[in-house]
């Protein structure tokens, strides 16, 4: 009789110290899971590849139909605006990446730099933020809203910087 007491406590025991795991990991209302937070973050890497590689479709693919980035709205909007981007050597690099979740989803905030790689050596020229809304979509998450805030004074060109062949 001991003994099985003593199973029914080890399973018992078992089963509520799992409780908290369990709960954890489900998504509710304003809350976030493990794997919404990697997906989030896999997220903005893909935007800056998108954006870099000047692949249009794999861009607006990050965003909702209506989604925006600054004053462009929509697809058709988004697709204007890549369109409409100058090539170049130019490299987004984000960094200090905060979510933050939100009953319709999440915010999203982050520090950005533009590197330009064709120099030699490679060098910054700008700094800013961007401020987002995401929404976890059938096909993931995506950016609803993303705002571009441009931060410090117009950087110069480094000195000793020679424009690459």
């Amino acid at each position: 009789m001991l003994r099985r007491n003593a199973l029914v406590i080890l399973i018992l025991s078992a089963v509520v110290a799992h409780l908290p795991c369990s709960y954890a990991q489900e998504s509710k209302s304003g809350s976030l899971t493990t794997q919404d937070y990697i997906d989030i973050q896999q997220l903005y890497a893909r935007y800056n590849y998108a954006i870099d590689a000047g692949d249009v479709e794999a861009y607006v693919a990050l965003f909702v139909p209506e989604g925006s980035f600054n004053k462009f709205v929509g697809h058709d909007g988004l697709r204007t605006f890549m369109k409409n981007r100058a090539a170049g050597n130019r490299r987004h690099w984000n960094t200090n990446l905060v979510i933050t979740p939100t009953p319709e989803g999440a915010k999203g905030a982050v520090y950005l730099m533009f590197v330009d790689v064709g120099s030699k050596p490679p060098a910054i020229t700008g700094a800013g933020k961007y401020e987002d809304t995401l929404i976890k979509t059938s096909e993931g998450w995506r950016f609803s809203k993303r705002m571009s805030l441009p931060e410090g004074p117009a950087l110069a060109p480094t000195p000793g910087a020679t424009p690459r062949p």
